[in-house]
């Protein structure tokens, strides 16, 4: 029997989708793939609530109450994995739990400072990695925390690396390889990415330096846009989504990498990071977006990086899809409330129109399924 508290468990609904070709199969899968998504979702919420530790449960059940919306837009991507689909799921949501985990334990608790958030962070660079021969998959549940001032959490993180881990080691042999070897890639840029940007002392310098040295992969950026791309996880669900399908090898493993970074990731994280401007300010945390002069400019680039994004993606396989997803991120985010709430109604709309009318389709279907509570916006 189906078990919603367990997250090993296939959703409810069967297979979440099969590939997915231009944006109205995307809006037509949706409903189906946010309840499966919320069913995995619950399934964690479950675990986040027995965390033994006051101060790390409180940062686990805020990461999945408020940023849920993450996992429910990179689920998605489990579209694309055709009958693998509820394996595709469950990795998508493990993965983006862990990142939404961690960004509140650094935001929160940033007394260990850069080896504590590399010590935690070294959970997404396993959690990608195949489990090698001979592992027993015993909990180890606070080795993640050796230098961290809260360390009881029951084995959920590690829990979540181990299920992430295990749907790695279920991908075709090929595929698996592959993915492993561009997954870690860009995972080790965004885990480098954490380490500096939750600094008290010196970030900015910090990650300016990181950001410049991985100039030959984004030429033409700048610094901060760069270090803006390294933050997001799409590129390993695209990865993941295509291992999953049995059409991974080395070479495709590379273009999607490739075409992902840093156009379509930095599209992501750019427009993340712009409509949370008003928040961030007030608390002091480090925001990309404000390196632009003024919000016409931010606008701009936005509209760039979404031409540059769907351009890069046009020629993988299954290019409908990943300009569908390309399209979807500034419906998605230019749909939510705290648009209208920051006065950047004006420049949305801008953006809107300048990106064709896949996003407004789907732009309408994101805020159609806000008001029937299927799909939640980001937390204030």
């Amino acid at each position: 029997m189906f078990d919603p508290r367990d997250p090993r468990a296939e959703p409810a609904a069967g297979p979440v989708g099969a590939p997915a070709a231009g944006a109205l199969s995307v809006a037509r899968a949706l409903p189906a793939l946010l309840r499966d998504i919320d069913t995995l979702l619950c399934g964690w919420q479950a675990r986040a609530a027995a965390i033994p530790d006051l101060e790390l449960r409180e940062q686990a059940e805020a990461s999945l109450a408020k940023k849920r919306f993450h996992c429910e837009g990179g689920g998605v991507y489990a579209l694309a994995a055709g009958r693998a689909a509820p394996m595709a799921a469950r990795f998508i949501v493990a993965l983006q739990t862990i990142s939404d985990y961690l960004d509140n334990l650094c935001d929160r608790s940033p007394a260990g400072g850069a080896p504590d958030f590399a010590l935690m962070h070294s959970a997404m660079r396993e959690a990608v990695t195949p489990a090698a021969a001979g592992d027993t998959g015993e909990a180890a549940p606070r080795r993640f925390y050796r230098l961290h001032p809260y360390q009881e959490d029951g084995g959920y993180l590690d829990t979540l690396v181990r299920t992430c881990r295990a749907e790695v080691g279920a991908l075709p042999e090929v595929g698996r390889a592959a993915f492993a070897a561009e997954a870690g890639l860009l995972v080790g840029w965004y885990c480098e990415l954490q380490e500096y940007k939750h600094l008290q002392q010196g970030r900015e310098a910090a990650v300016r330096r990181f950001a410049e040295g991985l100039a030959p992969h984004a030429p033409g950026l700048s610094w901060y846009e760069t270090a803006a791309a390294t933050g997001s996880t799409l590129g390993v669900f695209a990865l993941f989504a295509a291992a999953a399908a049995g059409a991974l090898d080395g070479r495709l493993a590379q273009r999607i990498r490739r075409a992902y970074f840093p156009w379509v990731t930095g599209l992501h994280i750019l427009l993340d990071y712009w409509i949370d401007r008003a928040e961030d300010r007030s608390g002091g945390d480090m925001n990309f977006t404000f390196y632009y002069r003024g919000a016409a400019e931010s606008a701009a680039r936005l509209r760039t990086f979404g031409r540059k994004a769907l351009g890069s993606v046009t020629d993988l396989p299954g290019a409908a899809f990943h300009r569908t997803v390309v399209s979807g991120l500034p419906a998605l985010y230019l749909a939510d409330p705290k648009v209208a709430r920051q006065g950047l109604v004006g420049d949305a709309w801008r953006v809107l129109r300048s990106a064709g009318p896949s996003t407004w389709l789907l732009y309408w279907a994101v805020r159609w399924l806000r008001a029937q509570g299927a799909l939640r916006p980001a937390a204030p």
